[in-house]
């Protein structure tokens, strides 16, 4: 008797993808259950059928094999038709994808890895600038030295849990659903601990305080975040800890504005510095430096040194120094410069009180 097509068993096309026929299977799985079809032998057959084509085309080695030979491709490569358990073990993959339920195979399941940690670092303007590096104390979980994190006592061994058998999970029959919960016994773990580490009283961790060096790069600016692998938290039951995530701000300065990789500077100057010109001494990051204030400069003027700002964060180049002139009027004149400023006035023709 020959094979039916597992194209048209699922009732697909040929094209169809991974979606699809695990849709088709799903849907056909459910219709010819055996539970929803007692002492039915004809949907029992269905059932196989539905479940040994799905087999096949899910598995993209089997499927590209049954496309090139048909059946006799697979008999060559010594493919069998499933028994009920891997039937069951098939429509249990499905219903855990369609409703999160877990299979019959289980298996003791452990957090991978901790949970992260947050720390919020202020530092000050020049840190920020050219980098830095900075000691904080972190509180968060660590293994017990005693145990070296097992929770044991030294010496002795965990049993297997005799409520789920080591698996970490009960399961439950309800109708043709095989539900799975956390074991309440070993509470996931799949082992009993009888000789609880006299340390951590059988956690495997214990709370500390760990000194953590953060080396802050050249050019952070607030809302940088850093981060720290492994110098998070260890949650119970797991062996790694996470990450930990370094958010820094910086404190204003008091005379340097930042703007991204540019700094900005308000420097006053005098008029008569400004209408005749003037050598003076400006603040950068580095300490003062010389520069010439130019004849005529206006109120509000500007000299850009390049390449005296901030160091771009991971990338080359520093931004620029803006220097942003503020021309200051005198509040008050002795009699000589009082004279003076107004012959300047007669002989420029400029009106005065």
């Amino acid at each position: 008797m020959s094979k039916p097509d597992y194209y048209e068993v699922l009732g697909v096309d040929r094209n169809a993808d991974d979606g699809t026929i695990k849709k088709a299977y799903r849907k056909l799985a459910l219709k010819y259950h055996p539970d929803r079809n007692p002492d039915d032998k004809q949907a029992e057959e269905q059932f196989k059928t539905c479940s040994e084509a799905y087999e096949v085309l899910r598995d993209a080695e089997k499927r590209k094999i049954y496309d090139t030979y048909g059946h006799a491709g697979l008999s060559g490569q010594g493919f069998r038709p499933s028994g009920m358990d891997d039937i069951f073990s098939n429509f249990g993959d499905v219903l855990g994808d369609l409703f999160g339920f877990g299979g019959r195979g289980g298996g003791r399941r452990r957090p991978a890895r901790g949970p992260d940690l947050r720390y919020d670092l202020e530092i000050d303007f020049e840190e920020a600038v050219f980098g830095t590096k900075k000691s904080i104390e972190v509180p968060r979980h660590a293994a017990c030295e005693t145990c070296n994190g097992n929770g044991m006592k030294p010496g002795t061994k965990a049993k297997p849990c005799g409520g789920c058998g080591g698996r970490g999970q009960v399961f439950h029959q309800q109708g043709f659903f095989t539900l799975s919960t956390t074991c309440p016994q070993c509470r996931g773990g799949g082992e009993i601990i009888d000789s609880p580490c006299t340390t951590c009283r059988g956690a495997g961790r214990k709370r500390v305080v760990r000194d953590v060096t953060v080396k802050i790069p050249a050019g952070v600016d607030s809302g940088t975040r850093l981060r720290l692998k492994n110098e998070g938290e260890l949650a119970q039951g797991t062996s790694q800890p996470g990450d930990l995530y370094v958010f820094v701000s910086v404190r204003e300065h008091k005379q340097f504005v930042r703007d991204g990789s540019d700094i900005h500077v308000p420097v006053e100057i005098s008029f008569v510095q400004a209408a005749l010109g003037a050598s003076i001494e400006i603040p950068t990051l580095e300490g003062s430096e010389s520069i010439d204030v130019a004849s005529g400069t206006q109120h509000g003027d500007r000299v850009v040194l390049g390449r005296k700002g901030v160091p771009r964060l991971q990338r080359s180049g520093r931004g620029d120094l803006i220097v942003h002139f503020k021309v200051t009027i005198p509040t008050e004149l002795s009699d000589e410069q009082a004279a003076i400023l107004r012959e300047f006035a007669t002989s420029a023709d400029i009106s005065t009180a």
